[in-house]
Formats: C-alpha cells, structure tokens, sequence
C-alpha cells in the first residue's frame, strides 16, 4: 500500500474524519487532506506526532512507516 492508503486506513480504523485526526496529532485539516490526497507527505515532526497517536491508540505504525520511507510526491 502506498503512504496515502495507509494514513487514511489508520484514521478509519478509529472511525475518525480527517478534522478529528488533525485536532489530535496537531496538524490542520487541509494538512491531512492534502496527505491523503497524494499531495504532500508528513514532515518528521508530523511523523512523530502520528506514530505517538498510533501507539496512544493501539495502532501498528510499521506499514505506514514502511509507506513514508518509500513514498515520493509527484512534482507539481
């Protein structure tokens, strides 16, 4: 599964909007938007706060970590 797949998949796991998964792990909403939407990848930081929400919710992070090490955003 490619990184947009697998964020998407983590915060439907928990039934949340991508609004309730941005207020938790501290990004704004068009952030997640834009990462679900292949646009953008999350930053270190951003990945910090994501495997901490995963760990906070009893969530395997390998896959996505897996995802982000390998994911290239298209050039624009």
């Amino acid at each position: 599964m490619n990184f947009p797949e697998e964020i998407r998949k983590i915060r439907q796991r928990l039934f949340m909007t991508q609004e309730d998964f941005a207020k938790e792990i501290g990004v704004a909403f068009s952030t997640v938007n834009r990462w679900e939407g292949a646009k953008s990848k999350p930053n270190l930081s951003a990945m910090k706060s994501i495997k901490e929400f995963c760990l906070k919710h009893d969530v395997d992070f390998s896959a996505l970590e897996e995802a982000w090490l390998n994911y290239r955003t298209e050039d624009k």
